[in-house]
């Protein structure tokens, strides 16, 4: 081989690579584009659930900087409620404990069944970081993708999601005390309505849902209503109802290994 031909060859590997880093950052300027237009919706949705819960906190003794220091360092929403109730009420670590136990364990499975779409860019540390911010609207859109899942992607929903969820914190907690009261009041139930939309179609659907949830119902009246009982903290009543509910569902209708699978 002389001199000249050695020259082309190398020219031709260099070009080569250069095209290959051209289209990897292309990629890359895709995922995370497609990642912000999926974020966007799911923000915008943060917004009016995060506002509530800003107004919630302060109305409930927190400051605004608490309030916002809580969103910034949880994306749970019923967690967060919750356990601002529990602090309200004078709730102790094991009450807390439990309550966030069982409303967010969810989120570990919905990381262990998004774990099998994402791909070979996510390592270990990406994967720690991406957990923090696997809600069920993040997890709902990611994984009905019909594409592997990479970690641009994940950085470009999770950031505008993210920001929408902290900054509705904000102006809740900020600007939920000079609001009309009325408004305030209406933006206060949002939290509520968010529970609905995620229950009422899935009860529609199917009547087993549907009973669980009024088993659930009825435990919470009881727990209200009924003298001693009511004596209950919140943060326990919140996770009697869901475990006995849960496990009244699933000894009624037990799910045959033909259908789970």
């Amino acid at each position: 081989m002389d001199i000249s031909e050695n020259k082309f060859y190398k020219v031709m590997y260099l070009y080569g690579n250069e095209e290959k880093m051209e289209n990897e950052a292309s990629d890359k300027k895709k995922d995370i584009k497609r990642g912000v237009q999926d974020g966007i919706p799911i923000a915008l949705g943060y917004l009016s659930v995060s506002f509530a819960f800003g107004i919630m906190a302060v109305s409930a003794g927190l400051t605004p900087w608490q309030a916002i220091l809580i969103s910034v360092a949880n994306v749970t929403s019923a967690g967060q409620f919750a356990g601002v109730e529990i602090m309200a009420a004078c709730g102790g670590f094991v009450e807390m404990a439990l309550t966030q136990l069982v409303i967010n364990i969810r989120y570990a499975l919905m990381s262990l069944s998004l774990a099998q779409k994402v791909d070979d860019t996510f390592k270990k540390p990406t994967r720690m970081a991406v957990s923090f911010c696997v809600t069920d609207e993040i997890f709902a859109v990611s994984v009905s993708r019909n594409k592997t899942v990479s970690k641009y992607y994940m950085l470009g929903i999770i950031s505008v999601s993210y920001i929408g969820w902290i900054a509705g914190t904000a102006f809740g907690a900020l600007l939920g005390g000079i609001l009309p009261a009325v408004i305030s009041d209406a933006l206060g139930i949002a939290i509520y309505g968010m529970f609905l939309a995620i229950i009422l179609p899935a009860a529609r659907d199917d009547s087993r849902f549907l009973k669980v949830i009024i088993i659930a119902v009825v435990l919470s009246c009881m727990f209200r209503w009924i003298p001693v009982l009511n004596k209950v903290s919140s943060g326990f009543v919140i996770i009697i109802c869901a475990v006995a509910a849960s496990a009244v569902g699933a000894w009624l209708y037990p799910i045959d290994e033909e259908e789970g699978n």
